[in-house]
């Protein structure tokens, strides 16, 4: 049997704590509290993981307005009717080397038989923020 890191059950009992505190929670009351929740995801960051995370949350609210801005996993993320379209995942939470941007498979990404999801990202400058925004545009639709 597999045993799960520190860092994995960490990010399970962040999502349990999640579902927890949307329970009971209905329309604009629920989308207050997620977009809350994800600030607080962005805002418990440091440095460059915060940085990009608040990077994509300015560039979801330009460029895609639609998605719904919550947790999962305790991850800044966006949402489209439920499905989560992109997150960021920062280094910190698996203590990696760098932070991703990553699209699930309810994105739009798809280009022929193979394409990237996850996008390492080790600083906000001017070309990285470009192709994040073409990438969420893209994503949405």
């Amino acid at each position: 049997m597999a045993e799960f890191s520190n860092e994995e059950r960490a990010a399970m009992r962040a999502r349990a704590a999640e579902l927890r505190a949307a329970k009971g929670l209905k329309g604009a009351a629920k989308a207050a509290k997620e977009l809350e929740d994800c600030i607080n995801a962005i805002d418990a960051l440091e440095g460059v993981d915060r940085d990009v995370a608040t990077l994509l949350h300015r560039v979801v609210a330009e460029e895609a307005p639609d998605l719904a801005p919550k947790t999962w996993y305790g991850f800044p993320t966006y949402a489209k009717d439920g499905k989560t379209i992109v997150y960021y995942q920062p280094s910190t939470k698996f203590k990696a080397r760098y932070g991703n941007i990553a699209f699930e498979d309810s994105s739009a990404l798809d280009d022929g038989n193979m394409w990237p999801i996850s996008f390492a990202v080790v600083a906000v400058t001017d070309e990285a923020e470009q192709r994040v925004r073409d990438l969420v545009r893209r994503a949405v639709g």
